[in-house]
């Protein structure tokens, strides 16, 4: 075993605190989005696009500052990193519960991202670091419980809270967990990675990236509400593109990169993160696909829209840490052919959803394409980071990150678009036969749920496809060869090591 995987290993409350840090900045990423009318009507806003940046703002602020993790992770200690980051997304959590306008809810909502960001990669890095190769699928299982399960349960718990308390609940139950985290950081939280105090940074990457990649987070986000011809949505995803382009071949050529994309040159890793983005896009569509057929055209409250995703975050939560295990025997690719196998007839199942299908089937459905999803995202993202040298880790996990984050944006975006532009065209031609002034408002409010089915039908097919896409990727899955013979070498020369069946 290298050196590193011989370090001295945290104890197992040091990962509790860890974990619980990253879940309440999980958690509090999609706490919001149900909330915001509630919010608009409080603190008095007209515009809905205004109070959405409470949304927007953040996964820009996230999406900016992620690529920066991995010269944050090798230059500052893991426990002066957890415990400032701690710090700061405790203060944005209080400047939020305490808002007395929306500026400063605003400001909150930034201060806590800044915060949280770099602590799934920071938490990732740990894991990777604390136990041997060979187990490594046990302990990011027990990661993915945290990293998907709390972004699941979050709308469900925001919309119980709106509906029987005040909205500033949101924040002020979050408040104490980070209290309590940031408290056990400082006295539990022991260094277990080695820090290179020489590295530097390019503060002109850190520039293009931020104008790259916020340009197109931004640009696609808005892209789904203002519309792809909408000349600030156009200006964002030119200009954000070409810093990308810019970024990437700058990052090529630096001996020390912000984010060292070399981590491409690892075949698996590569697979890997192609297969993961793919998938993110086929499970944030979800996400929002199916609340709008719940809520638009079956009329079902928000909370109940909430709670019958409920089951798919448990089942999710649960599988899990079971498919970490079964990755450590068996490898990914069995794993990632079952799972995207089930997510791809759960995704046609949902396309083919009627405007009077039952909520105990939309749950069924919804449940099963979850569990699906639950075996595919762990096991490949543990495969492809199997294959990098320790060294690459923190640019891994942020890459990964970073790509997921991007690639859920532009799907969501599109597929969005697209839900509208079919949605449209349906309308337009139910209605070419259907005279409006002798049709009741019952009838046209039907024509309206039968179009908007139309445009969700249509999307879950083009999710259907992309999920075929990442199916065929998944054929070509290896096993990394986790022998020690294979890890020295890796560590020793930088050689990707062989995969097998």
């Amino acid at each position: 075993m290298n050196s590193m995987d011989q370090m001295k290993k945290p104890s197992y409350l040091m990962i509790a605190v860890l974990f619980v840090g990253a879940f309440v900045s999980f958690l509090n990423n999609s706490l919001l989005n149900v909330a915001l009318p509630s919010i608009m009507v409080d603190l008095e806003i007209e515009d809905y696009s205004t109070v959405q940046w409470l949304a927007t703002g953040y996964m820009l602020v996230s999406g900016i500052l992620i690529p920066a993790s991995a010269f944050l992770i090798t230059r500052f200690s893991n426990r002066s990193l957890y415990i400032t980051s701690m710090v700061i997304f405790t203060l944005g959590t209080a400047m939020a519960a305490f808002a007395p306008n929306f500026a400063v809810l605003l400001a909150g909502r930034m201060v806590q991202a800044a915060g949280s960001s770099v602590m799934g990669p920071l938490l990732m890095n740990v894991m990777l670091i604390s136990f041997p190769r060979e187990k490594r699928g046990a302990a990011m299982g027990i990661f993915g419980l945290v990293m998907i399960s709390a972004p699941a349960i979050g709308p469900t718990l925001s919309g119980y809270i709106v509906e029987h308390y005040d909205w500033r609940v949101l924040f002020e139950m979050i408040l104490p967990l980070a209290i309590i985290s940031l408290l056990l950081s400082i006295w539990k939280l022991q260094n277990v990675m080695e820090i290179n105090k020489n590295a530097t940074i390019d503060y002109f990457s850190v520039v293009l990236s931020t104008i790259g990649f916020g340009g197109l987070l931004y640009g696609f986000s808005s892209a789904s509400s203002d519309g792809w011809t909408d000349e600030l949505v156009l200006t964002t995803l030119t200009v954000g593109a070409i810093a990308l382009i810019v970024f990437v071949i700058r990052q090529l050529k630096l001996e020390n990169p912000l984010l060292d994309l070399r981590v491409y040159k690892y075949p698996m890793f590569a697979l890997s993160s192609i297969i993961s983005m793919v998938n993110a896009v086929a499970m944030f569509s979800g996400m929002i696909l199916t609340p709008a057929y719940v809520q638009n055209v079956r009329g079902i409250s928000p909370l109940d829209s909430g709670l019958m995703m409920l089951p798919g975050a448990i089942v999710m939560a649960i599988m899990s840490p079971i498919t970490g295990k079964l990755f450590d025997k068996m490898g990914p690719r069995l794993l990632s052919l079952i799972g995207l196998g089930i997510t791809a007839v759960s995704t046609y199942l949902l396309a083919e959803l009627q405007i009077d299908s039952s909520y105990t089937y939309i749950v069924m459905i919804y449940t099963l394409r979850m569990f699906g999803m639950s075996m595919v995202m762990m096991p490949i993202m543990t495969n492809g980071l199997n294959q990098l040298p320790t060294r690459l880790n923190p640019h891994g996990t942020a890459v990964n990150n970073t790509a997921q984050q991007v690639s859920g944006s532009i799907g969501t975006a599109i597929l969005v678009t697209i839900m509208n532009h079919v949605a449209t065209n349906e309308a337009e031609s139910l209605m070419a036969g259907v005279d409006p002034a002798k049709a009741t408002e019952q009838a046209m409010a039907l024509l309206g749920q039968q179009a908007l089915l139309a445009g969700i039908q249509y999307s879950f097919l083009v999710a259907l496809g992309m999920n075929i896409i990442a199916l065929i990727l998944a054929l070509f899955l290896k096993r990394v060869d986790v022998s020690e013979d294979a890890v020295r070498k890796i560590e020793e020369s930088g050689t990707p090591e062989r995969a097998t069946n």
